[in-house]
Order: structure tokens, then sequence, then C-alpha cells
């Protein structure tokens, strides 16, 4: 049974299609059927095992199952199925053998994506491994023109990243470099991952701040290649500009619920989909950690509920309160830790006057 009805996107005041990433264990099918039990509109998968290399073909059967699955229940597949890449690809790896077995895993991925429908393909850039960062963005965009005449249609979509150093794509200069060097621009797009921008240094925290970020990404990169929020619509357990990937559910991290409100009421996301990965892990009656989708079905209905809410509203204070609240140990503990790997990095201890409050996220200083 859902744990939550689907709600119309019709019914919505923006065309929001909000969901989550499910599992697809047993079949890129059943990743349907999950979708369906969150109330989810949009939703992200996997189409192999994302820990090995050498997976077997889609079984003709689920493959049916899954274009049978997704036209039954109204699901357009090429426009809200997001599919995930693997997490061993690096497109922009130098050596030979390495980018070889890197390149074959990542057509192989958007070859399933046209064997069911898909029409959008998300992965991270890559990392440079040390290597000229240039030279590697060279590479990245060599593979993706290679991987584009090997296939047909699916728009191979860079995710935006948290980290710093080797990491290519915490930047939106990253993005548009990489993008210049694809020769069929309809086949490229971005996603952005709501908890990497905020640890990147994008603030999205107040209206002002989000629209400075939005105006900075049209600006460097171009509204045109936003394709998606895939597993991205997460709060984030650390501070700002930390470089630390760290998912918080929604309004109980350091992005906080007013964040959210910008993103779900903005106009150049409407009809795009926007996929949640935060925590869902609980502990059971015997301490075994199990997975509780009902947060995933509560969370949509939250965000969803966000569109066309009054920021200014007592409802929305009390909502926000609520959140910030739940999230404040979670918060403390991380912050803790950034402070006495800075306090490290500097030679210095940190000192009860220079330590962080996290109670109130507004009143921070990052």
């Amino acid at each position: 049974m859902p744990l939550s009805d689907r709600t119309a996107v019709s019914s919505l005041k923006k065309a929001m299609y909000i969901g989550a990433h499910v599992s697809a264990a047993g079949g890129v099918n059943n990743s349907v059927a999950n979708a369906v039990h969150i109330g989810a509109n949009a939703f992200a998968l996997f189409l192999k095992s994302q820990r090995k290399w050498d997976n077997p073909p889609i079984a003709s059967e689920a493959k049916d199952l899954f274009v049978s699955g997704c036209s039954h229940h109204g699901y357009k597949a090429a426009e809200h199925a997001l599919p995930h890449g693997s997490y061993l690809i690096n497109l922009a790896q130098s050596d030979p053998a390495k980018a070889a077995q890197a390149y074959n895993a990542f057509v192989d991925d958007l070859a399933r994506c046209e064997q069911l429908g898909i029409k959008l393909y998300n992965f991270h850039p890559g990392s440079t491994l040390g290597d000229n960062r240039e030279a590697a963005i060279g590479r990245i965009g060599a593979q993706l023109n290679k991987s584009h005449k090997a296939t047909t249609s699916v728009i191979t979509v860079l995710e935006n990243m948290a980290g710093s150093g080797n990491v290519i794509g915490s930047t939106w200069e990253d993005l548009r470099d990489i993008i210049a060097l694809v020769d069929d621009k309809s086949r490229v797009g971005v996603c952005i991952d709501t908890c990497h921008a905020f640890a990147a240094g994008h603030d999205l925290r107040t209206p002002e701040a989000f629209g400075k970020t939005l105006d900075n990404f049209k600006k460097i990169v171009g509204i045109k290649y936003l394709k998606a929020f895939h597993r991205t619509l997460n709060d984030s357990k650390a501070p700002f500009a930390s470089n630390r990937d760290l998912h918080a559910n929604i309004g109980t991290g350091f992005l906080g619920l007013r964040a959210f409100h910008s993103v779900m009421n903005e106009d150049a996301f409407c009809g795009l989909p926007m996929v949640l990965e935060t925590p869902i892990d609980k502990k059971d009656a015997k301490g075994k950690s199990i997975e509780d989708k009902q947060v995933w079905a509560d969370e949509i209905k939250l965000l969803e509920s966000l569109i066309g809410m009054d920021a200014d509203s007592d409802e929305f204070a009390a909502l926000e309160k609520e959140l910030k609240e739940r999230g404040t140990a979670e918060r403390q503990r991380i912050q803790d830790q950034v402070d006495k790997k800075s306090a490290k990095a500097s030679g210095k201890k940190p000192t009860a006057a220079k330590k962080k409050r996290v109670a109130d996220t507004d009143d921070e200083s990052d």
C-alpha cells in the first residue's frame, strides 16, 4: 500500500515534480512501484550495481515491466526518471586502460537509458587525480563527445559537486568549461544538488542569497542547461563552504527551510525532476538499522506544501522552527568537527568564545 498518495501536479500552484532516489533491486521495473509507494512524481534509480564494473544486461522482462509500469502510473520516463551513474566512473581518467573501462561503463548506462525510454542521465564529472585541471576537463569533454556518437538521444547531465582539490564540478566555471567542449550542446546539461552547492560556497539560505547564486549560474553556465535537481533536494549537515557532502533532512540542516521555499517557488525550475536523497535510516526495536521510507513520503508532501506558501506567515515560521530544532544536535556535532579541523590546521586550540552557535542558523557567521 502507498505510504502517501501522489499529488496531482496539475493541482499544485507550480508544476513541481518531486520524488526520491528509490531502489531498483530485483530489476529496474521495481523502481516504479517504489516511487508509487512514497507518493513520488519523479524518481531516481541505479540502472545496475554502482559498485562493480561488469553487470548483466537488463532482462527483457524487467525492461517491458518498467515501460508498462511508467505508462500505467502516468510517469513520463523521458522527463521524470533519472538514473544516477556509477560511483566508479571517472571520465577524467588519464590512464588509457582505466579511461577505457570508465568509458565502457558510462556508454553502457546510456544504452540502458535508451532501452527504457529515459532521456536524462546524471553523473559526477570526475577527478583530476592530481593531474592538470584543464587537461582533465578536456578528457571529460572528449569522452562525452565519443559517447554521444555511440548513442542517439540521452542527455548527459553533469552534477555539481561539494568538494575541492581534485574534484571537478564544485564551481560553475568547471561545468561551463566541460559544456564548452561538447560538440552537440543538446546532449549535455546540469543538475544542481542543493547540499553540494551550499558546501561548495554557493549560498541559498535567504531569498537574496538564492537570487545571487541563481543569477551567477545563469551568467556562467546558462539556465537552458539546467535539467534537474537529481538526488539533490537535500539539506546540509555541514556548514557553508565546508566542502563536506553530508545530507540532512529538509529544514533540519544548515541550509534551512527558507532555502527550499525559494527552490519550490522558482518559476525556472517548473517541470524539472526534483529528487530527494535525504537520510531515512533509523534503528528498530532490536537496534538494527532499517530504512523508513515514510520519511520520503512526508518530505515530498512537505516540499509540495511550500509551493505558494507565504514565507512571512505564522504557518511557515512554526514549521521552520520545528524542523530547525529537530536538527540542532546534529548541526552542532558537525560544526564541532569542522571547528576542530580548522583549529588543527591553523595550529590553534578552539576556545569556547569562538565556538559557533548553531541553534539558529540565521544568526551564523560563516
